[in-house]
Order: C-alpha cells, then sequence, then structure tokens
C-alpha cells in the first residue's frame, strides 16, 4: 500500500517549513486539551518556532510531513534525525504527531506514519491509550 493510498480522500502531503510556522502552531495548540503541550496559542506557535530552529535536534526534511486537506493542516508528524536527550536512540525520532480533532479517526494519523522507515523511536505517555494503540496497530512495539 502506497502511502497516498494510506491517507482520507482529499488529505495530500507534503514537507513542512519555516513559513508553517504560525499554522502549525496553532494546529498543535488545538490538537491538545489545554495545558498539555502547551499553555496558550502563542506558546505553542513559539513551540514549533524552537522545532524549526532545532531545540530538539534537527528537524528531518526526509521524515517530517504535513498532512492537507484543501488549504487547511489538518495534522503533522515531526521527526528528527537524532534527538538531544541522552536516554533516546540514536535514530529518528518523532517528537510529534498531531491531528485536527475534526479530522481524528479517519486515517491521517495511520497515513503520516505509513511514511516513516524502519527505524524510528518516541515516546508515548503511559496513560495516552489511544496513541498507544495506534503506534502498536502499524507496528511499534514498546523498548
Amino acid at each position: 500500500m502506497s502511502t497516498a493510498d494510506s491517507l482520507p480522500a482529499g488529505v495530500v502531503l507534503r514537507t513542512p517549513t519555516r513559513a508553517d510556522t504560525t499554522e502549525l502552531g496553532r494546529l498543535y495548540f488545538e490538537s491538545y486539551e489545554p495545558g498539555v503541550a502547551c499553555a496558550s496559542e502563542a506558546e505553542a506557535i513559539d513551540d514549533i518556532g524552537a522545532t524549526f530552529d532545532g531545540a530538539y535536534g534537527p528537524l528531518s526534511a526526509d521524515w517530517s510531513w504535513l498532512a492537507v486537506a484543501g488549504d487547511r493542516l489538518v495534522g503533522a508528524l515531526l521527526v528528527v534525525e537524532r534527538a538531544p536527550w541522552p536516554d533516546t536512540p540514536a535514530c529518528p525520532f518523532i517528537i510529534e504527531l498531531f491531528v485536527a480533532p475534526a479530522h481524528r479517526r479517519l486515517g491521517v494519523a495511520r497515513g503520516l506514519l505509513a511514511t516513516v522507515g524502519t527505524e524510528v523511536a518516541l515516546r508515548v505517555a503511559e496513560g495516552n491509550v489511544s496513541a498507544r494503540r495506534l503506534y502498536e496497530s502499524v507496528g511499534f512495539q514498546p523498548g
């Protein structure tokens, strides 16, 4: 199955650019319960800017994708070449995967994950059961 086949109809992928910072920050803030990722939309936009600046490792142009429906961002997969934290594996690392609430459970996250190679790592909060189920359903294993 190609990545395009795994996306919902009307959703396409493209590479993120610094010009996406504000819209991507808004989507990031919208995608989490208040206070979970950032306390405000402005903080979320700043955090996405820090991502482009390399604060979480060099953003991978080969592994990071935005899901777009029409002219609106509806999801994002942000992967760094190597995370800066000492307890992470030396491989590409998913720092964020998020989908607009109105586009959840349609296959956007699954389509984004279909783009990743065979060796990529991530962290998921113990209590985030839905995310854990998604990752396990596409082959991720606890490690």
